[in-house]
């Protein structure tokens, strides 16, 4: 029963503060933490203490494997280079340089002991920082360098984490034994990652009930992270690598209602999950209080040291962002001389003379490399983006459970908890709740909307001329079709230009324009002929005119157009 009103209550104050932030304009995790607080010292309220097995090995694994499902993978490959470096190097630095700090601080501790606090304290959190970002309009290159940190970034942290702990108790020898450990782990967990996805999305595409594929979904992540584990690497990049693979090939493998399941499923695991740990990480705050209450170092101190660390953390990201800008630059430079070097190559005599096939590689290879200069050459980050990615370093979801994870037998651990705990909740107050101030005082623009208005009303044309191609012979495609009827034929071709004739009229039409045109209206018109008729459904239903399982069909078909009409309706406001 207690268990049950907990998950109530939870729940409610999740969906509450969701809606109050969205509101407020302020990201959902800052209020849910200082809900937290305020939750955690009502008189009544029991002691919440969260197993951090249950947060490293329960909820991390999904959380992480739903936000990969989403992260666009050709971007993510476009900017790993950028993407490593932020959720590699930069780890490894911070928790180096805020280790060597602690360890001047705290000379007991030892150093192997305080780079591993250094590795919990080091993996910012991208959730609030994106949330933040595609409230206000980021421009999508910064949201994916930021999710593609927040995705990696943990693993490392995670790795560092054991491997300095192990260094502590003397278990690895030498530097060179940690730096085996890491590219053991690093190695083996993208091995393990990559084959549950491939094995995973075979056995799922050969699924045809969505409700089947989508319960096996729902293993996936761990089947990534519990061989992964058990063969001494990263089970969390495993899951990251698993997720990645699997989002990219589900355009291939999986049908349309499976996708659209996976994506409804997954985006409600992760709200609740994530918003659930930033809640927790509220909670949690009285009883590290007084836990860490201890002449030895005392509280203020404890949160003293955490807020050094978080200048130093920021100092560090910031000397970070340097590089990277410049790193920006080079990728950019690179892909136009590769761009350049593959035209060429084509246009020489001997790429004339090249055999057919040859050729065409070559020539998908130049386009390839023109894409990627265009992306990089339209998408640059700029000062002002590279201000706003020093600025997004709020930790999280592994700073709270990987803290907790640390041995019970170690100098100062109840203080090492609350300086992890303050570095999170400091990052999370001091910088959330500024990010949305500086975005606008940089006046950073994100997409660019007729443009991409402009381009998606393009890609309808040219996969509509694809596709109307089959009707040439629509015998080849569709069995007994070679005799089907003109008047079929036209309203398929219809159907597909109406979708395009829609785009370009969004592409051209002012607001005001737009919300006159004849496919709007006539979205509209059907949207009210549904209404109607779903009362004449429910009147049906209330005379017992037909049988349950009647109206029951005839209410899935009236559900499907409407979520058809609202979906494209919703795309175009």
């Amino acid at each position: 029963m207690e268990l049950g009103i907990a998950a109530i209550v939870g729940v409610s104050v999740l969906v509450a503060v969701a809606v109050f932030s969205r509101r407020l304009g302020v990201a959902a995790p800052i209020v849910l933490v200082l809900a937290g607080v305020g939750l955690s010292y009502i008189p009544g309220v029991p002691e919440v203490v969260v197993p951090h097995e249950w947060v490293l090995d329960g909820v991390l694994p999904p959380l992480l494997y739903a936000a990969a499902l989403s992260v666009p993978f050709i971007d993510f490959r476009r900017n790993l280079t950028t993407i490593t470096g932020l959720s590699v190097v930069l780890v490894l630095i911070s928790a180096a340089g805020v280790g060597a700090l602690l360890f001047l601080l705290l000379p007991e501790l030892g150093l192997g002991l305080a780079i591993a606090v250094g590795a919990i304290i080091s993996p910012p959190d991208a959730v609030a920082a994106t949330s933040v970002g595609r409230r206000l309009g980021l421009p999508p290159r910064l949201l994916t360098l930021l999710e593609g940190e927040g995705l990696i970034n943990d693993a490392t942290a995670l790795v560092l984490l054991r491997s300095a702990l192990a260094a502590a108790a003397g278990t690895l020898a030498t530097p060179w034994a940690a730096i085996g450990d890491f590219l053991y782990a690093v190695v083996v967990a993208v091995v393990v990652g990559f084959v549950a996805s491939v094995v995973t999305v075979f056995v799922r595409s050969r699924l045809e009930d969505p409700v089947l594929n989508t319960v096996l979904s729902f293993i996936v992540p761990f089947v990534a992270f519990i061989p992964a584990e058990g063969l001494g690497a990263s089970g969390v990049l495993a899951v990251v690598v698993a997720g990645l693979h699997t989002g990219h090939a589900s355009s291939r493998a999986f049908t349309a209602q499976s996708r659209v399941n996976d994506r409804i499923n997954w985006r409600t695991v992760q709200f609740l999950l994530e918003n659930g740990v930033f809640l927790l990480i509220g909670l949690e705050i009285r009883s590290l209080i007084q836990d860490a209450d201890s002449a030895r170092l005392s509280v203020p101190g404890a949160v003293g040291i955490g807020l050094i660390a978080v200048v130093g953390l920021i100092v560090v990201r910031f000397l970070w962002v340097g590089p990277v800008l410049l790193g920006e630059r080079w990728q950019t430079r690179r892909a136009e001389r590769r761009a350049r070097e593959q035209k060429e190559l084509l246009e020489s005599p001997e790429g004339q003379d090249l055999p057919k096939e040859e050729r065409g590689r070559a020539k998908r290879r130049y386009l390839l490399r023109r894409s990627d200069y265009r992306h990089f050459s339209r998408n640059g980050i700029g000062w002002r983006g590279g201000l706003v990615l020093g600025w997004s370093g709020m930790r999280g979801v592994v700073t709270l459970a990987a803290a907790q994870s640390l041995p019970e037998d170690i100098p100062y651990r109840p203080q090492l908890v609350l300086i992890a705990f303050t570095v999170a909740v400091a990052t999370l107050l001091i910088q959330g709740s500024t990010l949305p101030l500086l975005i606008r005082a940089l006046g950073i623009r994100g997409i660019d909307v007729p443009e991409d208005q402009r381009a998606l009303a393009g890609l309808l044309d040219e996969i509509t001329e694809k596709g109307l191609s089959v009707l040439e012979h629509p015998g080849d495609a569709v069995e007994g079709a070679d005799g089907v009827a003109p008047d079929v034929l036209e309203r398929v071709r219809q159907t597909s230009f109406l979708r395009s004739e829609a785009a370009w009229e969004r592409s051209r039409g002012t607001e005001r324009s737009v919300a006159d045109t004849p496919h709007r209206l006539y979205r509209a018109l059907r949207l009210a002929v549904v209404a109607a008729e779903r009362e004449a459904l429910l009147d049906a239903r209330s005379r017992r005119a037909y049988p349950q399982r009647i109206l029951r069909d005839a209410q899935s078909l009236l559900d499907l157009e409407e979520t058809r009409l609202r979906v494209r309706r919703g795309s175009e406001s």
